[in-house]
């Protein structure tokens, strides 16, 4: 009972391996109060290079634009998905930078009835001295107001999770990813033209981790056991990530053009340009779920490779052969390919059977994902099987045919010239004699599998 018990506890403690960070972190009691947390943003702001000079901005409403309300199974709830504290998070997030000088909008009239409140005191307090009293300070205005606001809160853009169980022991996992998305955009107060707009969305991670354990461990004795944890990133910390993204992606595309600069100019300003640059190509190059995107340009490619052909004809015992490939891929559009290839393959069946054949051939490629990193493709056409003789050929009669061949694969792009594939086809030929036994209504076919690579030249 000992062993299976230490079995099954080490079985628990690999499965919530991924989690230990959350798992023994576990809150057991009541905590204090502690200064807020920061998003992975924000010593990026705060490390910011100085401006020459800041900028005076406003921000009158920053505001949740979904209306929508939190998602429950049973029943509904009235609070809202979405912070609707947008407007104090851009204003901290501008503070944080040191780029700007952001001024009270939001609650103008409070500010304005507080300053009425000083004046009426002030004038009363002359009349009963019969003194003069300073004039209030003037209110700052703003060059540049700041709209804008959280557009989309999206709720399970990705589903998951994997479990096993076996003899009453398992685990499982589940993930959700939600999506946040804001915009921001600057508006000159002179003349009211947009001057930038920045756009920037966001994750939100749940997980789940759980392992338990139903055995019988001896004649009317039950061991049962469970454990695990849910980690939910909370919405608010992944808003304030997104519009201190956002304020960041503001100044840098202010710099490129114009509106602002850092203290120390061109040097500084060229390297936070370069570095958001090479970071919007590469955002820019992915899909939802941070799918690259690779747009490739050349109009040729060369393919050679090796395969195993495995054929499958009268003789009841099959034997896996050997053999290669070369190809010359003609590019018709981003998805088709027109190949042309000369295949070599060395082909075995029952005890007697083996023959050498050359096969040249043409194919029509389509890939299904043309622009990712990993894409699958499908690919069909026509060839010719020709028999080369061994000095004691087996076969009295030489056989030759057509055939034809549809095949499936995946392609890797290692590099910009270079690409991995790796396929499997099935090969139908026309003669029921290629290993010199007919038999039955079939006829000869063979299968075949392969790895190659691909070198891409040219331009389109």
């Amino acid at each position: 009972m000992i062993k299976i018990l230490c079995r099954y506890i080490v079985l628990t403690i690999l499965i919530l391996m991924t989690g230990c960070g959350t798992y023994f972190n576990q809150p057991y009691d009541v905590k204090d109060a502690r200064i807020g947390e920061l998003a992975s943003k924000t010593e990026i702001l705060r490390n910011f290079p100085d401006p020459y000079e800041q900028v005076v901005v406003g921000v009158y409403n920053f505001k949740d634009q979904t209306g929508q309300y939190k998602n429950l199974q049973n029943g509904s709830s009235f609070s809202t998905a979405v912070s609707q504290g947008g407007t104090t998070m851009l204003l901290k997030a501008l503070e944080d930078s040191k780029w700007f000088t952001p001024i009270e909008r939001e609650n103008l009239s409070n500010l304005l009835n507080e300053r009425n409140i000083i004046r009426s005191t002030r004038d009363e307090y002359g009349k009963r001295t019969n003194t003069t009293q300073p004039p209030l300070s003037p209110l700052l205005y703003a060059g540049v107001l700041l709209e804008g606001g959280v557009i989309s809160y999206d709720t399970n853009v990705i589903t998951g999770g994997a479990g096993a169980r076996y003899f009453g022991t398992g685990g499982s996992t589940q993930y959700r990813e939600d999506r946040i998305s804001i915009y921001l955009r600057a508006v000159s107060t002179s003349n009211g033209k947009i001057l930038k707009t920045v756009y920037v969305s966001k994750t939100i991670l749940s997980q789940s981790v759980n392992a338990s354990l139903f055995k019988y461990v001896s004649f009317q004795r039950l061991l049962e056991a469970e454990t695990g944890y849910t980690r939910n990133e909370p919405v608010q910390l992944a808003m304030k990530d997104a519009i201190e993204k956002s304020v960041e992606a503001l100044i840098i595309e202010g710099i490129k053009e114009g509106m602002w600069t850092t203290a120390d100019g061109g040097l500084t300003n060229k390297k936070l340009i370069d570095a958001y640059e090479a970071e919007t190509i590469l955002e820019e190059s992915k899909l939802l779920n941070d799918r690259r995107q690779i747009i490739e340009d050349h109009k040729a490619e060369i393919s050679f490779g090796a395969t195993t052909p495995i054929f499958n004809g009268d003789y009841k015992k099959k034997k896996v052969g050997f053999g290669g490939y070369l190809s010359y891929s003609r590019v018709l559009n981003d998805r088709l390919n027109l190949n042309v290839d000369l295949a070599y393959a060395k082909m075995s069946s029952g005890r007697t059977f083996s023959e050498e054949y050359i096969m040249p051939q043409i194919n029509l490629e389509y890939n299904l994902l043309p622009y990712d990193n990993l894409s699958p493709f499908i690919y069909g056409g026509g060839g010719y099987i020709l028999a080369i003789r061994n000095p004691d050929p087996p076969l009295t009669e030489k056989v030759e045919t057509p055939k034809i061949q549809l095949g499936a694969g995946v392609r890797l792009i290692a590099s910009p010239k270079f690409d991995l594939r790796l396929f499997a086809e099935s090969n139908f030929t026309f003669s029921d004699k290629l290993e010199g036994v007919e038999s039955g209504k079939r006829d000869d076919f063979y299968y075949n599998i392969g790895l190659g690579l691909n070198y891409k030249f040219g331009k389109k």
